[in-house]
């Protein structure tokens, strides 16, 4: 059976003076971009730009939404805003990237929530519930990317969304199958080796291996590759040779039009 496997980056994330990340460099490897909306990085220039670059390269892009935080880069966890006004702040950026997009010729695929909001919204019901309906509200074609294991890919799923479970080549997993918090020790995978074996297990036989010793069932469609990350190109390329040298096809998992 053909193994198919489709690899996702945040880019879009430079802003005015600021560049961050090689987004041109990663568009050669990967097969979907999820492009910020502005809200934690980005602006209306550097989305069109990356866009532009994704259809270029033959690359899927989808919205990367979250919190207005831009000084905390998206990763302070916000909490005491009203539902109504943050589904309201999560359809205006989808609703500003499909349209960009649209525009560019290249229509988005999906959405992938950024940062604090999708590390909250992975185990707070209320939260994932808020998410999705955001996404739905607005179009239902869009594919909601999302963690296994999280009440936002339960959320998505009640919502009539198609889900995309996504993995992480550099984070490391608890036994219950969230990402390890960053504040704990090997929460992050920097050894590429480490990456690669992680990805193939995930990949190849369908577990996702725990800090605890486990391995729990998964069935992933998309692999993160953080594009922020020093040396993001070269690690990128090396997993998507180690993948395909295992026989594992790299395409996006949805295009333009068909989810």
């Amino acid at each position: 059976m053909t193994v198919i496997m489709d690899l996702n980056c945040d880019m879009g994330e430079s802003f005015g003076a600021y560049s961050i990340g090689d987004d041109a460099k990663m568009m050669k490897t990967v097969t979907t971009a999820n492009v910020a909306c502005g809200f934690h990085a980005g602006d209306p220039v550097v989305m069109r730009r990356t866009i532009q670059l994704a259809k270029e390269a033959g690359v899927a892009v989808g919205a990367h939404p979250s919190f207005m935080d831009l000084y905390g880069f998206g990763r302070r966890r916000i909490s005491g805003e009203r539902p109504e006004d943050l589904e309201a702040q999560l359809i205006y950026q989808i609703a500003a990237m499909q349209g960009m997009a649209a525009a560019e010729g290249h229509p988005m695929t999906h959405v992938k929530t950024h940062g604090a909001l999708g590390n909250m919204a992975a185990i707070d019901p209320e939260l994932a519930a808020i998410c999705a309906r955001a996404v739905a509200s607005l179009d239902r074609s869009l594919v909601y990317v999302s963690l296994p294991y999280s009440e936002t890919y339960s959320a998505a799923e009640k919502a009539g969304l198609t889900v995309a479970c996504e993995i992480y080549a550099d984070r490391s997993y608890t036994n219950t199958g969230e990402l390890t918090p960053r504040s704990q020790p090997g929460a992050v995978i920097h050894d590429i080796q480490q990456s690669i074996d992680q990805v193939l297990e995930m990949v190849l036989n369908k577990r996702i291996p725990t800090t605890g010793g486990k391995r729990l069932p998964v069935e992933p469609a998309t692999l993160c590759i953080h594009g922020d990350t020093q040396g993001a190109p070269e690690i990128a390329a090396a997993l998507r040779n180690a993948l395909e040298d295992n026989g594992v096809t790299i395409a996006p998992f949805a295009t333009p039009g068909r989810s």
